[in-house]
């Protein structure tokens, strides 16, 4: 591998994020009060699309282990079978890279700094790299597709790119 390039954190926005997918925040979620009104329900945050090929929804605990920083973003990911939705339940800001698909190998990634109260959800086929936890471990709740058929693909850059320390 040969020199690496410096990945600069971007504010994640709903606009900056919608083409890899939908971004999960409790502050933006419609509201429904259920329960007698004892509990809001923060309505259809992310909606699974993972019935391809005879797949299921699955809901999973993940702990990521901090990463330590210059972190080398060398390799991207994908799901072409499902979406994959990730929810912090430890309140730390998190990192989210993700990357435009071209002619069926990653691009230039970018790089999302995420408060520890938002999730994503990457769509179907996207490029993204594995969870990215800062700080301390971090447990997310994560939404994706079980079943038949192949779906991880993975690929590595030529060159990576680094992400300086976040804080």
């Amino acid at each position: 591998m040969s020199a690496m390039q410096k990945l600069e954190l971007e504010p994640l926005t709903a606009d900056a994020f919608a083409p890899f997918g939908t971004v999960l925040d409790t502050g933006a979620a419609e509201i429904r009060m259920i329960n007698g009104g004892t509990t809001e329900r923060f309505h259809a945050l992310a909606m699974a699309d993972t019935e391809t090929g005879g797949g299921r929804t699955i809901l999973s605990l993940f702990r990521g282990q901090p990463r330590s920083f210059p972190y080398a973003v060398d390799m991207m990911e994908r799901h072409p079978l499902g979406s994959q939705a990730f929810f912090p339940l430890t309140p730390r800001p998190w990192i989210a890279v993700v990357a435009p698909d071209e002619n069926g190998r990653p691009g230039s990634p970018r790089a999302f700094a995420v408060a520890g109260h938002v999730g994503v959800q990457y769509a179907r086929n996207v490029w993204h790299h594995p969870l990215i936890a800062v700080g301390a471990p971090s447990d997310f709740l994560v939404m994706d597709r079980e079943g038949d058929g192949s779906n991880l693909e993975e690929f590595s850059y030529d060159q990576a790119y680094m992400i300086m320390d976040p804080t």
